[in-house]
């Protein structure tokens, strides 16, 4: 089913997630409005009032190019996998705006509904689907599995099929600033960086002289050193290993982005997993572990990925789309991956390890 314009909703605006028969009246019989599934981890949300966290005017696919999506937002909602063969990815959902009730900006809380959808009436007006559709799109009906392996879809694996978008068309610039995605000052920094590094990898002997100026300037706008740079380790030879055994909710330090580098390969990668430019911005900073990952869906081909040892996800610790010149901007905010040997323990100060010890207490003597 497609949609009609809509007012497009920007950062900070407060909505409310439809009930889920107004939701399903604007899907297909696939459990799809344009293209679009609605995933049954999602229905946990209707009802709910969240602010819109960024306008997904566009997104990234499996190939890391940019792809254009239209009439949706994300929300501070993340897919907890249950549907989905418990993948631990904790992506970002996509939102259609004909999902959402935008309501009052002065009371969050007053139930008043702005009548600026207009595609409202035509979507609901629709007979939509069942319930059972979207929990039957959850994977590939035809799918070849000699491996025993279901192919799962959801939405990171549909949108790869979504119109491509060029790094060029300025438009979805203006869209970021516009809708509230992205400052001036990030997009004056990016568009440097682009030019730096599109400049290097010229082909013309640019390239040192070009990383040179960009390290020596780069704290004119805060940002980090040249972030794409490559690992020590030979490819080939085995790559370094630590094993700290972390669990949701400990304290953690970055290591620093030169010590990482010495545990890596000329390829980037450690035991297979990807060292990316984006991490650079988080090298030094102290978070909180959100979870172990060790099985996540392939957004290419739709099967579950096992991994031999768990990656880290840390809290608020996002892809930014900062250093990535095919899809500048990308407001998905995937979760990076961590190995452990990047990572050391740090000690909770006193009061906080003081306030656990004291939950814990509570806990115990409740049970008992």
């Amino acid at each position: 089913m497609k949609t009609t314009k809509c007012r497009k909703l920007s950062v900070g605006e407060w909505v409310e997630v439809r009930s889920k028969e107004e939701i399903l009246r604007t899907l297909d019989h696939n459990g799809r409005l344009d293209g679009m599934p609605f995933m049954p981890e999602m229905f946990q949300f209707c009802g709910q009032r969240f602010r819109v966290y960024k306008r997904a005017h566009k997104t990234c696919d499996p190939d890391y190019r940019s792809r254009r999506i239209r009439h949706a937002v994300h929300l501070e909602t993340r897919c907890d996998g249950e549907a989905h063969g418990g993948c631990q990815a904790g992506c970002l959902l996509f939102w259609k705006e004909a999902w959402l009730k935008p309501v009052g900006p002065d009371n969050p809380h007053d139930g008043v509904v702005i009548e600026v959808l207009s595609c409202d009436k035509g979507s609901l007006s629709n007979p939509g689907c069942v319930e059972s559709a979207v929990w039957d799109g959850v994977q590939e009906r035809t799918s070849d599995a000699p491996d025993g392996e279901p192919a799962y879809v959801c939405q990171a694996t549909q949108v790869q099929y979504e119109e491509p978008l060029k790094w060029w068309d300025i438009r979805q610039y203006f869209e970021d600033y516009s809708s509230g995605n992205v400052g001036l000052w990030r997009l004056f920094s990016g568009f440097v960086y682009s030019m730096f590094y599109n400049l290097s990898q010229a082909g013309i002997g640019a390239g040192p002289a070009m990383r040179w100026f960009y390290n020596t300037a780069c704290p004119l706008w805060r940002g980090s050193k040249w972030p794409r740079k490559t690992g020590t380790i030979p490819e080939g030879q085995p790559t370094p290993t630590a094993t700290l055994n972390l669990q949701p909710g400990e304290l953690v330090r970055i290591k620093s982005h030169e010590d990482i580098l010495r545990t890596v390969n000329t390829g980037s990668r450690n035991r297979g997993l990807w060292w990316d430019a984006e991490l650079v911005p988080y090298c030094g900073g102290t978070y909180r572990v959100a979870k172990r990952a060790q099985k996540v869906i392939d957004e290419k081909t739709g099967k579950m990925v096992h991994m031999k040892s768990p990656s880290i996800l840390l809290d608020t610790v996002v892809c930014q789309a900062r250093y990535s010149p095919c899809r500048m901007f990308c407001p998905r905010s995937t979760y990076a991956y961590w190995r452990e040997i990047w990572l050391e323990r740090v000690e909770a100060p006193p009061s906080t390890k003081k306030a656990s010890s004291g939950v814990r207490e509570s806990v115990t003597s409740s049970v008992g």
